[in-house]
């Protein structure tokens, strides 16, 4: 519940007392865990990453071979991002904020390695094997991978009422899913 109050409402206008009711608690106990409401939108933010990246570590991307690996991870990432919409709108909170929360976590900055360990992994053995370039940074292809996917929720309603495509729609999703995959590829296969 407090994620989804921070979520829809953002740091400034979450309410302790609308958390604590509809978590069937105290606000008193709420600050007797959190210390503040600035502690326990900092706990929701290291809760909503460690889950991501608890999810990316379950893929068990490492017994795939790399070119499956990487773009498992990617379609996956798009299927994760677009079923969590909160994701999004909680790090563009943490970003009006200029990090601020982010930078007083270690946890969140300890947890979010795996992002880049994951993907030079996958990187290093697709270089071994002649499929993927040498030269990519793996914190630059998380943050094209990252952008292409939460785009589609960032500007689900404005693109597409603009443009007339329903995102929720289950083939447009595959589409896009296919086509993020895709550009990734490319990117990284040898030139």
């Amino acid at each position: 519940m407090a994620t989804r109050e921070f979520a829809e409402n953002g740091l400034d206008g979450a309410r302790v007392d609308e958390i604590a009711e509809k978590t069937r608690t105290s606000k008193r106990m709420i600050y007797y865990y959190f210390e503040s409401k600035e502690g326990l939108y900092k706990a929701v933010l290291e809760n909503v990453y460690r889950e991501i990246r608890t999810r990316e570590a379950d893929l068990g991307l490492e017994r795939l071979p790399p070119e499956r690996a990487l773009r498992k991870l990617v379609e996956s990432t798009v299927e994760y991002d677009d079923s969590r919409p909160h994701l999004f709108r909680l790090v563009a909170i943490e970003n009006i904020n200029y990090g601020r929360h982010v930078q007083g976590s270690s946890s969140i900055q300890t947890n979010n390695a795996s992002a880049t360990e994951i993907l030079s992994d996958i990187l290093r053995r697709g270089a071994e094997a002649g499929v993927f370039r040498k030269d990519i940074n793996p914190t630059d292809l998380h943050m094209v991978i990252s952008a292409l996917s939460l785009f589609r929720v960032s500007n689900r309603y404005t693109f597409g009422t603009i443009f007339g495509t329903d995102f929720s729609d289950p083939a447009v999703r595959r589409r896009h899913r296919k086509m993020i995959g895709d550009i990734v590829m490319r990117y990284v296969a040898p030139q």
